[in-house]
């Protein structure tokens, strides 16, 4: 039960520094400085008033020194990842690719959150994200089902390798056949059909979970935003949507029922 509640904790810590993310990343502001501090009144929030989820509660949703209404998404975002790495933990354990499927993640509540405000993915993201992708793979083979076959340090290195070389297989997959989508899109729409954002998303989704999982999110993230942009349509005669929330929920689709949906497949057409 002690790690469960460590395991929270931890995503409360990170949910904060994810919401200062979120608002200062679209602004291409620092995110290490100044202080978090009042939008309205510009004062310094103190450290006993940026306790994740408890300082909210405790101040009713207010700033302390002017009373200005604090966004419920930051204690939103705070308590969605808290609950998130509590999911990935019970789901993954102690193991290896934990750590890496929880910045993953973190990433992807940042890229939806300020898609759906902004209609951007900052490179900070999704470029930043891949350069971590590639890192994780070739020190963690795990991470794309790569084992070990023996202990020699030549099998050892080789099983790196492989992972880095199935992670950067991931990358010019998925940002390959997105980028070619929105090529096709722009010649049958004439306008810009796919931002680049989308692109280096998928890539980002590509290095951490390889190239099989990031076709499979790119053929499953349309079902999604299909639906949502047909609302939006009748809703804001608006056909313009952000597509990043739907490579995203495709991506987790594909992290947990991934191989099963692969497999189903297969069988489906015969190539067993």
């Amino acid at each position: 039960m002690e790690i469960q509640i460590f395991i929270f904790v931890v995503g409360l810590i990170v949910g904060s520094f994810l919401n200062v993310c979120i608002v200062r990343m679209p602004l291409e502001r620092s995110i290490v400085k100044p202080r978090s501090h009042c939008v309205k009144c510009k004062n310094t929030i103190p450290w006993y008033d940026n306790i994740p989820i408890l300082s909210y509660l405790i101040l009713r949703g207010q700033c302390r020194f002017c009373g200005e209404r604090i966004s419920f998404l930051y204690f939103f975002i705070e308590l969605l990842t808290g609950i998130i790495f509590l999911v990935f933990y019970s789901y993954f354990g102690l193991s290896l690719v934990l750590l890496p499927y929880l910045f993953m993640m973190s990433c992807f509540i940042v890229a939806t959150v300020v898609d759906f405000q902004h209609r951007i993915i900052p490179d900070e993201i999704s470029v930043g994200g891949m350069f971590f992708g590639l890192l994780f793979s070739l020190l963690i083979p795990e991470l794309h089902g790569v084992e070990v076959d023996s202990l020699t340090l030549g099998s050892i290195l080789l099983s790196h390798l492989k992972s880095l070389g199935l992670s950067v297989m991931g990358v010019l997959i998925g940002g390959g056949s997105i980028y070619a989508m929105g090529i096709l899109g722009d010649f049958l729409f004439k306008k810009e059909s796919m931002g680049g954002g989308d692109i280096k998303l998928l890539a980002m989704i590509g290095a951490f979970m390889g190239w099989k999982m990031a076709i499979l999110t790119f053929f499953i993230a349309p079902f999604f935003g299909a639906v949502f942009g047909i609302i939006e349509k009748f809703r804001t005669k608006d056909t313009a949507i952000a597509y990043g929330p739907f490579l995203v929920l495709g991506a987790l689709i594909c992290l947990f029922y991934g191989d099963p949906l692969i497999a189903w497949i297969k069988s489906g057409y015969g190539l067993y």
